[in-house]
């Protein structure tokens, strides 16, 4: 039985996203800018995201924007190396950025606590104000998107994005991107009225699915993947779009739908080859960012610098996925098998 898709905290939740990112950005303007400069005198070369689920998919997003505007390198730390394997972490001198909605998963906690003591800065991007990481961090900025009852983390992950995004402008004094993000808060809610549908219509009786994204968009394509398994019980891989020729491409057949999450940076011709590529063996292409293949569909989007779009392309995704849960009559709020805090050792 389809059920009403406005009727889910989901819904509700992923659209206060847009308020979530200014009440973020009008209450932590002073720490962000302090941090910034503090980056900037510090200058570390090495940042160490530290993170699981949706937020760890603002991580990937953090790598892509760190590694090409503040020129740091930028890995993911596996938090079991310190939470299962007690090994040290030598990361002296080292940005440990840990982003979580509860912070209170013991796995990263752990591992903040082991960079922090290895003598990184702990900066922690957390929604929970109170939670034991946002108390173990040297520099805190609380996400203000408010509680999310929903287990799905829809609005907390948006704010993730926007607080990376705001952490690297900062750093890097980019005054363009810093005008930008003040009219990232509108440009949300815009998005959020933008009509996906048809691409929840299409996934309805789908089985499997891809979702790519390239660079800056592989975060938004793994968050969307995941939404997908987790609200909407739809297996769905996400993959970078300069992986899915090799192994991936061999699932590909008539109708099998790829949903293609793009940036108008450097990463586009080629991205755009490949979804030529991959409707020539019979996929089904939705494309934001992107112009599709012969027989696909164009996904609108709002106009943004290539750095924001993965983030309003992420809330247009979210009400599709509302929808698409709703079509399968399926709860979103309450996935099987899943809770809001995954206390993972």
């Amino acid at each position: 039985m389809r059920r009403d898709p406005t009727a889910a905290l989901m819904h509700a939740e992923a659209a206060e996203a847009g308020e979530a990112v200014a009440r973020l950005y009008d209450s932590q303007a002073r720490a962000f800018e302090r941090l910034g400069v503090r980056l900037r005198e510090a200058g570390p070369r090495l940042v160490v995201t530290c993170a699981r689920g949706s937020s760890d998919h603002a991580a990937t997003y953090a790598k892509y924007l760190i590694e090409t505007r503040a020129y740091a390198i930028c890995a993911s730390c596996a938090p079991s190396v310190s939470s299962v394997y007690l090994a040290p972490a030598p990361a002296q001198g080292a940005l440990a950025l840990a982003i979580s909605q509860s912070g209170r998963s013991p796995d990263i906690l752990h591992a903040a606590r082991n960079l922090k003591e290895s003598g990184a800065l702990l900066v922690a991007f957390v929604n929970d104000a109170e939670s034991p990481l946002a108390r173990l961090a040297d520099e805190l900025i609380p996400l203000c998107a408010g509680p999310e009852r929903s287990v799905a983390a829809t609005k907390s992950c948006i704010a993730s994005l926007a607080a990376v995004a705001m952490l690297v402008a900062r750093w890097t004094g980019d005054a363009e991107m810093l005008a930008a993000l003040a009219r990232l808060p509108e440009a949300l809610g815009r998005a959020w009225a933008l009509d996906w549908s048809p691409l929840a219509e299409t996934l309805e009786t789908a089985t499997s699915a891809f979702v790519l994204g390239r660079g800056l968009g592989l975060g938004a394509a793994q968050e969307a993947a995941l939404k997908l398994k987790e609200t909407c019980r739809l297996h769905a891989e996400a993959y970078s779009a300069a992986e899915a020729l090799h192994g991936p491409a061999a699932l590909v057949r008539e109708g099998f739908p790829i949903l293609a999450l793009a940036q108008d940076d450097e990463t586009l011709p080629a991205y755009a080859a490949t979804l030529d590529k991959l409707a020539r063996f019979g996929a089904q292409i939705f494309a934001a960012g992107v112009a599709p293949p012969p027989g696909g569909r164009a996904l609108p989007e709002i106009a943004a610098p290539p750095a924001l779009q993965p983030i309003l392309q992420i809330a247009s995704f979210y009400k599709a996925a509302n929808l698409l849960a709703a079509l399968r009559g399926l709860d979103p709020d309450r996935p099987p098998n899943l809770a809001k805090v995954t206390e993972t050792i």
